[in-house]
Formats: structure tokens, C-alpha cells, sequence
């Protein structure tokens, strides 16, 4: 089935897109203040380059060679026990129960948009008394926001590579960009900056211990959508003879930006109006409406924009999430592509109701087991087992399954004398790694 191709730039911001999620606006800020700053995105910034930036090539080179849904792309590189390496291609599942979760926290954000528009709370502590409300107590609310999110993201996947994913990212990526770099424009001007360029590049190794090592490696893995099957499957519709690392490179570059960026600004307004860094997954829906709050009429502005920008984000990756399983349902079972859409759409809106109740008080009894409930269990397999587990798989496929002679013809010419120690990095250096961060997620070591 021919595929239809993205545009070099439409490719980048897809990419893009797909990587620059709530990962970079939401949870690096909030993981970078539970380690103490500098020594951590120190470590993040090491692990973006060794290994992040390798398998993202790694990634496009298997979507870029195979053409096709992640599935076939593994089946049809793979010289030989074919029907063992097509599994590797499932990694796309990972996406698909991530929305699981990442739909319903799309929906607080659309909310938060709303009521940034008429209240912000005027303290943490009634910041967190709205939060917990509406996450405990008001499923109406919930549910039709994640119902909403559901619509615009299956609509969007309905439409296609050119007329809907590419055409979304070449809409919401240069306007999330330019209503952050405005917003970092003036945390600039405040007194708090110079405090927040220290808290943020000033090391503080007292804070670093294993687990920050194991954190600092599974969320650049997270933050650059790797191993989920996105950036394979979008890279099927690249252009012939792109340059595979020059792309990798704008994407990783662009992700990592809007992190740095994202970070900086929230921690100068965070300091400027009194709150701490270290506030958890909480730092976006508590501490910051009750610092924007502190701004007057412009922190109104400012909240709203914020979480249109952090929405945007959102829905930029979910559609990336969701489309490896839209591609696979095409290839392998030929559904058109509104079929192949609502049907992974309702998996995961459906799904995410459960996700949702569990949650809400009167229902999370019956769907918490052990010490997570029902919702905090997705997350938790997908980030400690199927997300490394599917950098694992591509690492060793790239290093030692693939013929080095393919990869090399088409990595090579782009690396120069890198490409011997990128090659190496990929055989021995991310493997361990990506084992050592699954297992110790796990709770392993």
C-alpha cells in the first residue's frame, strides 16, 4: 500500500511534535526540581546525546528502510527468523495504552484552559483543594474533556498523514513555540531569572543518586517518544534520501529546547511569586495557577496561554502515539484509515474511563490493587517495562540483526567517522543501559 510522504520540514515537525509532549512542559520541570536542579539535567543532557539521540537514528532507520507499519517493517529487515523479530514491532502498543492515561490528562488541561479564563486560585493550598476536586470528585467534568480529546485526536488520525498529522504539527508546533518563547521573554525581564539559570545549570550533586541516574535516562527515553513505534512509523513517510541524522538531530535538538525552555520559565515565575521548584507532578496544576495568580490580570493571560500551549503539546503526541496502531490495522488487516482511527480511538477513550474512575472517589477502591490504582498501573508498565523494553529490542535489531552493510549505506554518509562509535554505542553502551533503567524500574535493583 503506497504510503503518502511528509514534507522534510513537515517530517521534522511531526517529529518533533511527537517528542515535545507533557513530558518536556509537565514532568521535566517537576523531575528536575525532585533532584536539585543543575546536576540532574546535567545528567539528562548526557543521556539525551549517548543514548537518546542514538536509537532516535536507530528508530527512523527501521521505518525509513521498511516503509511500512512497524510490524512489517521488522518483519522484512529481519534476515532471517522473521515471524520472532515482527514482535518487535508491537512497541507501537506501548503508545496505544499510554493514551490511555495521556488522554485523560489532555482533558485537565482543556479544563484548566477554561477556567484560566475567569479564576485562579489565590494560594497552593486552594490550588491543590481545586485539583484534588476535580480529580477525586467531579467525573462529569473529567469525562467530557477526555471525551473531547478522544474526538479532536481520532478526527485528526482520520485525515491522514498529509491532510491531518502533517498539517496539525505545521499549525500547533510553530504557535506552541512562539507562545513559549514569548512567556520566556518575560520570565527574562524578572529579577527571578538569574535565580532560576542557577537552580537549573548550578550542580547540586547532594541530590543525585542512583534513582536520579535511572529517572534521567528513562525520561529522555520518554520525552523523545522512543520506543513507543512513533518515530519508526512516521519515518516510513519520509522523502527518499533523507538524511536520517540531520533529522534526528532537529528533533532531538527542538525536544531538548523546549524542556530547557519550559523549565527555566516556570521555575523564574515559581520563584518571583514565592513557590518552590520541588512540588511534584502537581508543580503545573497546583503551584503555577497560584503564581499566576500573584501576576494579576497578565497571570490570567499567561495561564491561559500556558495551557493552550501545554494542550497543544498534548494533542501533538497523542496523534503520534496513536497512528503506529492506526498504520498496522491498514497494512496488516487492510481497514481503511477511518476504520483503523475510530476503532484505536475507542480503545483508548474507553480504556481511559476506567483510568479515569479510578481516580474518583467510590470507584478507586474497587480498581486500585496493591499500591497503585488502575491508572497509576498503565503508567507504570508502560514507562518501566514496554517503553525500554522496546529500545532494547531496536538497539540490539540495528546492531546485530540488520546487515551492517545496509546500515552503514544509509547512516554512513551522514555520521562520517562517528559512525563507528555511534554503531558501537548502539551494540553495548544502550542495550545495558536500557536494561539496567527497565530492571531498576521495575524495582529489580
Amino acid at each position: 500500500m503506497k504510503i503518502a510522504r511528509f514534507s522534510r520540514i513537515g517530517f521534522i515537525l511531526a517529529a518533533a511534535g511527537s517528542a515535545v509532549g507533557l513530558g518536556n512542559i509537565w514532568k521535566f520541570p517537576y523531575v528536575t526540581g525532585e533532584y536539585g536542579g543543575g546536576a540532574f539535567v546535567l545528567i539528562y543532557l548526557i543521556t539525551v546525546i549517548l543514548i537518546g539521540f542514538s536509537i532516535m537514528i536507530a528508530e527512523m532507520l527501521i521505518g525509513y528502510l521498511g516503509r511500512r507499519d512497524g510490524v512489517t517493517s521488522f518483519e522484512e529487515l529481519a534476515p532471517r527468523n522473521k515471524n520472532l523479530w515482527k514482535l518487535g514491532g508491537f512497541q507501537g502498543l506501548a503508545g496505544l495504552f499510554i493514551m490511555i492515561f495521556y488522554s485523560v490528562v489532555i482533558g485537565w488541561i482543556f479544563h484548566y484552559v477554561v477556567t484560566s479564563l475567569t479564576h485562579l486560585p489565590a494560594t497552593v493550598a486552594e490550588a491543590e483543594a481545586t485539583f484534588n476536586t476535580m480529580l477525586n470528585s467531579d467525573v462529569w467534568t473529567q469525562l467530557f474533556y477526555h471525551t473531547i480529546a478522544f474526538i479532536w485526536i481520532t478526527y485528526v488520525l482520520t485525515k491522514g498523514i498529509k491532510g491531518g498529522i502533517e498539517k496539525l504539527n505545521m499549525i500547533l508546533m510553530p504557535t506552541l513555540m512562539i507562545i513559549l518563547l514569548g512567556m520566556f521573554a518575560y520570565a527574562v525581564s524578572l529579577d527571578t531569572f538569574s535565580q532560576a539559570v542557577s537552580f537549573m545549570f548550578t550542580p547540586d550533586w547532594s541530590k543525585i543518586d542512583s534513582d536520579a541516574f535511572v529517572v534521567a535516562v528513562g525520561h529522555a527515553f520518554f520525552t523523545l517518544s522512543l520506543g513507543m513505534g512513533a518515530i519508526m512509523t512516521y519515518s516510513a513517510s519520509m522523502e527518499k534520501g533523507s538524511n536520517l541524522v540531520t533529522n534526528a538531530f532537529w528533533v532531538v535538538f527542538l525536544d531538548t529546547t523546549i524542556a530547557i525552555i519550559a523549565g527555566l520559565m516556570l521555575f523564574t515565575f515559581l520563584y518571583q511569586y514565592g513557590a518552590g521548584p520541588a512540588k511534584g507532578p502537581g508543580l503545573v496544576f497546583i503551584s503555577l495557577p497560584a503564581a499566576f495568580y500573584e501576576m494579576g490580570i497578565i497571570g490570567n493571560i499567561f495561564a491561559v496561554l500556558f495551557f493552550i500551549a501545554l494542550a497543544f503539546a498534548g494533542l501533538t503526541s497523542s496523534v503520534s502515539l496513536v497512528e503506529p496502531m492506526v498504520q498496522y490495522f491498514i497494512d496488516r488487516f487492510n481497514f481503511t484509515r477511518l476504520k483503523a482511527a475510530i476503532s484505536m480511538g475507542l480503545f483508548f477513550y474507553l480504556i481511559g474511563i476506567i483510568a479515569l474512575l479510578s481516580n474518583i472517589d467510590g470507584y478507586k477502591e474497587a480498581l486500585t490493587w496493591g499500591d497503585k490504582n488502575f491508572f497509576d498501573w498503565v503508567d507504570y508498565i508502560t514507562a518501566a517495562i514496554m517503553l525500554p523494553l522496546g529500545g532494547l529490542v531496536m538497539a540490539i535489531f540495528v546492531g546485530f540483526v540488520i546487515e551492517k552493510s545496509r546500515v552503514e549505506a544509509a547512516v554512513k554518509p551522514h555520521l562520517g567517522f562517528a559512525f563507528e562509535i555511534w554503531y558501537f554505542s548502539l551494540r553495548y553502551i544502550t542495550p545495558i543501559a536500557m536494561f539496567i533503567v527497565m530492571l531498576s524500574l521495575m524495582g529489580v535493583l
